[in-house]
């Protein structure tokens, strides 16, 4: 199907032709919206109130390939290069996760809830979007991240220029502890992770276009253990989390439990608990070292 005329009206119409079976109506009315802002700078409402404006060649085309992409099942965040995060604007590719509303939950609470801390650590950065978000709130702290990753440490450092911080992102892979801790030798106030936890099991229940296009690696937990990376990280605060810091995770609730069992089990905690995220999931663990 051709796009009827360059008028906002024929662009509205063509993405509610071409993406009507792969979304709801209210999933094609945001995407537009989203696609508009991107790429013409217009409103939701402008969507609306300039049915009759026409656009140029350069942005029609922009437009068009961008639902087609959609009705592939590419997530407009991959195709727009870009999304937002707790007020911020963060660079994505297929090399990073895309931030879930989930993390933001998980940010806020510890932005709420330590003031007076100087000093962050965030394992399994993706984008960068915790430690960016932290840093920019916690202008006088130190903030760390790091990820096994190569490619998602060029996104992430990327993002901390984009807005503004300074966040010392450094390679390593939280699985080999020793390793990990000749690399980072400082001790934190917080430390703050979403790991992989999704179930090798557990593919057949996700949507399509998260299988296909963003990273495995930073979804799945291989092997036998599906909480393997939470215990390395409770493990490591032995360590490198200061007396009476913070853990805090995002955590899959089917394994949240067994976390929450791991992390008693440790006795370096004074207090251990799960919190729900805002759907009334069991989404998080937060933890006070003794």
């Amino acid at each position: 199907m051709r796009v009827a005329s360059n008028k906002i009206s024929s662009i509205s119409a063509f993405y509610f032709s071409e993406l009507k079976g792969h979304y709801d109506v209210g999933e094609i009315e945001s995407l537009l919206a989203l696609a508009a802002e991107h790429y013409l700078g217009f409103s939701r409402s402008d969507v609306l109130k300039k049915a009759d404006h026409n656009i140029n060649q350069s942005e029609l085309i922009k437009l068009y390939d961008c639902c087609k992409a959609l009705k592939n099942g590419n997530p407009l965040q991959y195709i727009l290069g870009e999304t937002l995060f707790y007020h911020l604007k963060f660079k994505v590719n297929p090399t990073v996760l895309i931030p879930r509303p989930e993390t933001e939950e998980l940010v806020d609470v510890i932005v709420l809830e330590n003031k007076q801390a100087t000093s962050f650590l965030d394992i399994g950065t993706g984008s960068g979007c915790i430690p960016v978000s932290l840093k920019s709130n916690f202008q006088n702290a130190q903030v760390f991240a790091c990820d096994i990753s190569a490619g998602a440490l060029k996104v992430a450092s990327d993002n901390a220029r984009l807005n503004g911080v300074s966040v010392n992102f450094f390679e390593a892979d939280i699985l080999n502890l020793n390793t990990f801790c000749d690399l980072f030798q400082k001790q934190v106030d917080v430390i703050v992770s979403n790991p992989p936890y999704i179930k090798t099991s557990e593919k057949n229940a996700m949507s399509a276009n998260v299988l296909e296009h963003e990273p495995h690696q930073a979804l799945f937990v291989d092997g036998e253990d599906p909480v393997i990376f939470y215990k390395q990280i409770i493990d490591l605060c032995g360590t490198r989390l200061q007396k009476k810091g913070r853990l805090y995770f995002e955590l899959n609730p089917l394994t949240a439990q067994s976390v929450l069992e791991y992390a008693n089990n440790t006795h370096l905690f004074q207090k251990v608990e799960l919190m729900k995220d805002m759907s009334g999931k069991t989404r998080f663990l937060r933890a006070v070292k003794n």
